[in-house]
């Protein structure tokens, strides 16, 4: 069988991720969670990324969860019904909170459909650009369960705002490439030969900036979705401002923008 996940570096300081159960259409089972629970680890433990590409095999990205069987946690052999269900539940909803916690931007390339599980941790990465064939949905409630998991009712709501996101949520209708861009889902979409290089080319351009100032400009855009007000977020802003600019790197910086030369990123 073939690896449910693969990880590769198609660019100096860029991994690239891909679900890889084509055949399936990159359907949710335990060997993939679990494969890019290891990938997601093994990213966030690379000091040499500046920017992650997340895609799919095939002609889908993630068509969710697995009708045909997830997999069983292990130790929950014993579990009853209701608590293997939050065992799985939380098995999957664990890699939103680890795409928040890896200090590499995560840029969505959409090559195909993306529903349920799928079209969640599109909604979880950075930035997302799609295909003109893709494919958008949220398809929880179209399963008779509640239209709110694995972080959609929080994240898609940000996006496209509430009246929208609800509607989306509340139907549980597929939407097109057009209406995704229009909406604000995807940033753009783009034929599909045009695809990987779009993510990639994007990738570069964050990669191309020191790796400190990407690391604490994803964590202050994601915590500031959490603050109360503006003051407790302009808090946050100055305080990882004051650390940046204590860096080697950004004392480079300051220096070499005046002569007009990129700095070689130590990350010191």
């Amino acid at each position: 069988m073939s690896d449910p996940i693969l990880l590769d570096q198609p660019k100096p300081g860029i991994s690239r991720i891909t679900l890889n159960r084509p055949d399936d259409m990159n359907t949710l089972t335990i060997g993939l969670v679990d494969a890019l629970h290891d990938a997601l680890s093994t990213v966030h433990a690379d000091h040499d990324c500046r920017a992650v590409v997340l895609t799919g095999a095939g002609r889908a990205f993630c068509a969710g969860l697995d009708l045909k069987g997830y997999g069983t946690i292990p130790g929950t052999e014993s579990f009853g019904a209701p608590q293997q269900g939050m065992a799985v539940a939380q098995h999957i909803t664990e890699i939103v909170h680890k795409m928040r916690s890896i200090r590499q931007p995560i840029i969505a390339a959409i090559n195909g459909a993306a529903a349920g599980g799928g079209f969640a941790w599109a909604c979880a990465s950075d930035i997302r650009y799609c295909s003109d064939n893709a494919k958008f949905g949220t398809a929880f409630i179209r399963l008779g369960i509640s239209g709110c998991d694995i972080g959609v009712s929080w994240t898609l709501p940000r996006l496209i705002g509430v009246s929208r996101a609800w509607e989306l949520i509340y139907t549980g209708r597929v939407i097109d490439a057009a209406e995704a861009e229009r909406l604000g889902i995807v940033s753009r979409s783009v034929p599909p030969e045009n695809l990987m290089d779009t993510a990639l080319g994007v990738a570069e351009e964050i990669a191309a900036n020191s790796p400190f100032g990407i690391w604490m400009t994803k964590e202050v855009l994601w915590s500031n979705l959490e603050t109360p007000s503006i003051r407790a977020g302009i808090d946050i802003e100055n305080r990882t401002q004051i650390l940046a600019l204590q860096t080697e790197d950004s004392k480079a910086a300051m220096s070499g923008f005046l002569s007009g030369n990129i700095p070689d990123w130590k990350n010191r």
